[in-house]
């Protein structure tokens, strides 16, 4: 039916508005679950707008559990396409997730810990890494898909993630600069990493990176300490964060091979001799489970050149409804070199911006 405006002008009562109004029914998602999606909707808008000291670890499982997709979704959607840039550039409109990949769980073995890690240390130390000067900038290009929603009420056999898409990020060898080109996830033509915080583990610059020791005993001790409470438990934080200095950034050649003998003592580390990263290129994996929530990170090397190819976690253990095999995020680094100005891409200097 269709109401007709009402002659009078002026506004009704409250009393008329109960009667022509229908009941307010129940609201449809409980307190924890409408907790659990603003947890979610406050992290699209943190990853979609310029925060004054952005974090430049890559953020990973952002998780709506158990509530409709239909509702999740839109939330996300809508918030992201109302956030914008520090520079008032609108954001693109963010691709709708995807199910997950389900791969067969390949098992992991310590044989050949100590032979493989060796051989990645070797391959890392004997690699020429660029030595970025005052200027230049850090260019890393990924492709990735990471974690959307962890399952939905409707059916709690799917579990969605980002199709996988392309990730480019400039940054200063001081970590005071930075721009992150990530469409569809970022306001369009990307936002700014420029940031005042102090270099550290969790937000680690190429210089603060040249400061740590080499040693693998000193420098699993130094993860430890500065993880300490951090992460789901001591072990995993720790691989979790070694893994993000391989992943996004650049590492003198000593460091990069001291981080993978340290990561071999770290207890619980496996090798995985079948794994694909994002662009379906096949490895050799050093992994870790995380005993709490069921899902093993793998870092995913050449088997011949053992050279770092890219990451995957893969859900192993009956956990939230997701079933075992089922792929949370995978990231591929395609590219990574120094450059002489922010926005620019290897190869077209005196392109950048």
């Amino acid at each position: 039916m269709i109401r007709k405006k009402p002659r009078r002008e002026e506004s009704l009562s409250h009393a008329e508005l109960a009667r022509l109004l229908p009941a307010p029914g129940d609201p449809h998602l409980s307190l924890d679950r409408h907790l659990l999606l603003e947890e979610h909707l406050m992290s699209e808008i943190q990853l979609t707008a310029t925060a004054p000291a952005p974090s430049r670890r890559v953020a990973r499982r952002v998780l709506v559990m158990g509530v409709p997709v239909t509702a999740a979704l839109a939330g996300a959607f809508a918030f992201t396409a109302l956030t914008g840039s520090g520079g008032g550039s609108p954001a693109a409109a963010t691709p709708p997730p995807v199910e997950a990949p389900v791969v067969r769980i390949e098992p992991g073995s310590t044989a050949q810990l100590a032979s493989t890690v060796e051989h990645i240390a070797a391959a890392a130390s004997a690699s020429k890494t660029p030595e970025p000067g005052p200027g230049q900038y850090i260019y890393i290009k990924s492709k990735v898909s990471y974690l959307s929603v962890l399952h939905t009420d409707a059916d709690k056999s799917k579990t969605l993630v980002q199709p996988l898409h392309i990730r480019e990020a400039w940054n200063s060898p001081d970590g005071k600069q930075g721009w992150l080109d990530e469409p569809g996830y970022q306001p369009k033509g990307g936002i700014t990493l420029n940031s005042g915080v102090e270099s550290s583990l969790n937000a680690p610059s190429y210089d603060y990176l040249k400061t740590l020791p080499t040693d693998p005993d000193a420098l699993l001790k130094k993860i430890y300490k500065e993880t300490k409470g951090q992460g789901n438990s001591p072990d995993q934080e720790a691989f979790t964060t070694v893994g993000d200095l391989l992943g996004e950034q650049l590492a003198p050649a000593r460091l990069n091979a001291a981080l993978y003998r340290a990561a071999a003592k770290i207890p619980g580390v496996v090798v995985v001799d079948h794994a694909q990263d994002a662009v379906g290129r096949e490895g050799i994996a050093l992994a870790h489970v995380d005993q709490q929530s069921g899902d093993r990170t793998e870092w995913i090397f050449d088997r011949k050149t053992y050279a770092y190819l890219g990451s995957r976690g893969v859900q192993v253990k009956q956990a939230d409804d997701v079933k075992p095999g089922t792929v949370l995020e995978y990231t591929a680094v395609l590219e990574r070199a120094v450059v002489d100005a922010q926005k620019q891409r290897p190869g077209a200097q005196g392109t950048g911006a």
